[in-house]
C-alpha cells in the first residue's frame, strides 16, 4: 500500500488539492504544506530531497564514531519545492546502547520540527527568552562559506527525548536526540554540513532505515 503525505504538524491524514482548493489541508491545522513519506538512507533518497530543497539538508560531518545515515524526509510539492528537510543519523549513544538524532531544517510556520520535538505550536515557542545557549554548533555550507557557530538552546518538551533549536541560514535548526540521554551529544565538538553544497563528494555511510523518520 502506497504511503501518502500526512500533516507536518500532527502526522495526520491531509485532504488533497481539489477543484474548490489547491492547498493539502489537515482536519486539525488547516491548510498545510504535505510531509512527504519518509526517504530510505542513500544516494536516492538523498537526491530526491536535495533536487527541490529551498532548505538546508543537515548532516553532522564527519559523523560521530560508528554513527550512519539512516533516512530522509521532506515537507512541501513540486509547486512548493522542499520547505521542510530531515536528517536521521543513528549510532551507538555516549552513555549505554543505540541512539538515533533527526536534525531538521525548516522555514517558520511550517511545524515538523516542533512535531518531533513533541511542541504543540509550529514554532518554538517561548525557547528564545533571552537566556545563554546551551550549546552551540558549528555550520557550514553554501551560504555559510566559511562557517559559522550557531547557538542552540534545550527545549524541555518530552522526558524520552533531548531537543535544541536554533537559527540557521533563516530558518529554523533543530536537533532531536532519543534516548534523553543522547543529548549529552550535543555537548561535544559538532560539526553541520548542508548537503547541498556544490560539487561534494562525501562517501556518507548508510545504515537501516529509522522508525523515528515514520513518526
Amino acid at each position: 500500500m502506497r504511503a501518502e503525505p500526512k500533516c507536518p504538524r500532527c502526522a495526520g491524514p491531509l485532504r488533497e488539492p481539489g477543484l474548490w482548493s489547491s492547498d493539502w489541508t489537515c482536519g486539525v491545522h488547516g491548510a498545510v504544506l504535505p510531509r512527504q513519506p519518509s526517504k530510505r538512507p542513500g544516494p536516492d533518497g538523498l537526491a530526491a530531497v536535495l533536487r527541490d530543497a529551498r532548505v538546508p539538508v543537515w548532516t553532522p560531518w564527519p559523523l560521530p564514531p560508528a554513527w550512519l545515515v539512516t533516512g530522509f524526509a521532506a515537507v512541501g510539492d513540486e509547486r512548493s519545492g522542499v520547505r521542510a528537510s530531515a536528517v536521521a543519523v543513528s549510532g551507538p549513544g555516549l552513555l549505554h546502547g543505540p541512539a538515533d538524532m533527526v536534525l531538521i531544517a525548516e522555514e517558520p510556520g511550517i511545524g515538523l520540527g516542533a512535531h518531533f520535538a513533541g511542541l504543540a505550536g509550529p514554532d518554538p515557542g517561548e525557547a528564545f527568552n533571552g537566556s545563554p545557549p546551551h550549546v552551540k554548533l558549528d555550520v557550514s555550507g553554501p551560504a555559510a562559506t566559511c562557517g559559522r557557530s550557531v547557538p542552540m538552546w534545550a527545549v524541555g518538551a518530552r522526558p524520552d527525548r533531548a531537543v535544541y533549536v536554533g537559527e540557521a541560514m533563516g530558518n529554523w535548526l533543530w536537533a532531536v536526540l532519543w534516548p534523553a540521554e543522547a543529548g549529552v551529544l550535543m555537548l561535544e565538538s559538532q560539526n553541520l554540513l548542508d548537503l547541498r553544497e556544490p560539487g561534494m563528494d562525501l562517501d556518507l555511510p548508510y545504515g537501516a532505515h529509522s522508525p523515528r523518520l515514520d513518526d
